[in-house]
C-alpha cells in the first residue's frame, strides 16, 4: 500500500435535487488516526458510504487502500473493517460465536480464524467472556466484541462510526488507547465522533459542513483556520452557522 490510504477528488453525491456532498478532495495517509467531523446533515455519512464502496458517486474519483472503489467496489470491502455505535452484534449469540461468524464472513476459517481470535481477545480481555451473550455485555464490552469482529482479518483500515456513542468515560478511555496501539501497528483509523476530547486526540482532522470540506488539519490548525480556541469551539460554530442556514 501507497503512503495514502484513502485519497478522493472532486467527490460529489447527489440525491435528487439534494447534494450531500461536494467537491470533496481528500487524502488520509495510512497509518493515521483520522478524524471526520462535522453537525449531523454535514455529509459525513454519505461520504463513509462511498469510501466503503457501499455507495456509488455521482462524480469524482475514490482510491481507498490502493483500490478504485468506483469500479472495484467488493475489492475494497475485502481490505476494509467497519464498526458502528449500534455495534451490529447478535445478541442471542456468544462473544466467541460473534467473532467465528464475523471472522467467516471475512474469509478466516480454521486454525487461522482460532489464532486470530486468540491474539484479539487476550489484547481486549474479552477471553473471560468467550462464553457469554453478547446481549448480556455492557456497552465497553460491546465495543470490544465489536472491534474485534471488524479487525478480524487484519484490514488495512477500519472505519470507526460513533464507535463510543453511550459508552461510559472509563471504556472510552481505553478504547482509544487500543484505537492508538492498531495504529501503531501500520492499521489507518478513520473515525467519526461527537466528542470533542477524543477528536483532539486524532492525529489530522477533516470537518464537513452543509456537504463541502471547510477545514483539514491537525486540531491545532484546524483551531487557528477558525481562529478559535478549541476544537469543540469550532464544532460549536459550524453547528450554528448550519441551524441558520437551513432555518
Amino acid at each position: 500500500m501507497n503512503d495514502s490510504a484513502i485519497r478522493t477528488a472532486g467527490l460529489r453525491k447527489q440525491f435528487g435535487s439534494l447534494v450531500a456532498v461536494e467537491s470533496l478532495d481528500l487524502e488520509v495517509r495510512s497509518g493515521e488516526v483520522f478524524g471526520l467531523l462535522g453537525p449531523n446533515g454535514s455529509g459525513k455519512t454519505t461520504t463513509i458510504r462511498m469510501l466503503c464502496g457501499l455507495l456509488p458517486p455521482t462524480a469524482g474519483e475514490i482510491t481507498v487502500v490502493g483500490i478504485d472503489a468506483v469500479k472495484d467496489p467488493e475489492g475494497v470491502r475485502r481490505r476494509i473493517g467497519y464498526m458502528s455505535q449500534r455495534f451490529g452484534l447478535y445478541d442471542d449469540m456468544t462473544v466467541h460465536e460473534n467473532f467465528r461468524f464475523y471472522a467467516g464472513l471475512y474469509g478466516l476459517r480454521g486454525a487461522a480464524r482460532a489464532a486470530r481470535e486468540a491474539e484479539l481477545f487476550e489484547q481486549l480481555g474479552l477471553t473471560p467472556r468467550a462464553r457469554q451473550l453478547a446481549g448480556t455485555l455492557s456497552g465497553g464490552w460491546k465495543q470490544k466484541l465489536s472491534l474485534a469482529c471488524a479487525t478480524a482479518h487484519h484490514p488495512d483500515l477500519v472505519f470507526l462510526d460513533e464507535p463510543t456513542a453511550g459508552v461510559d468515560p472509563a471504556a472510552r478511555r481505553r478504547f482509544w488507547e487500543l484505537i492508538h496501539e492498531l495504529a501503531q501497528g501500520g492499521m489507518t483509523i478513520l473515525v467519526t465522533t461527537h466528542y470533542m476530547d477524543e477528536a483532539i486526540r486524532c492525529d489530522r482532522l477533516a470537518f464537513l459542513s452543509r456537504g463541502h470540506l471547510i477545514a483539514l488539519g491537525t486540531p491545532d490548525e484546524v483551531t487557528a483556520q477558525f481562529g478559535e480556541s478549541s476544537v469543540e469551539d469550532v464544532f460549536i460554530a459550524l453547528q450554528e452557522r448550519d441551524e441558520g442556514a437551513a432555518a
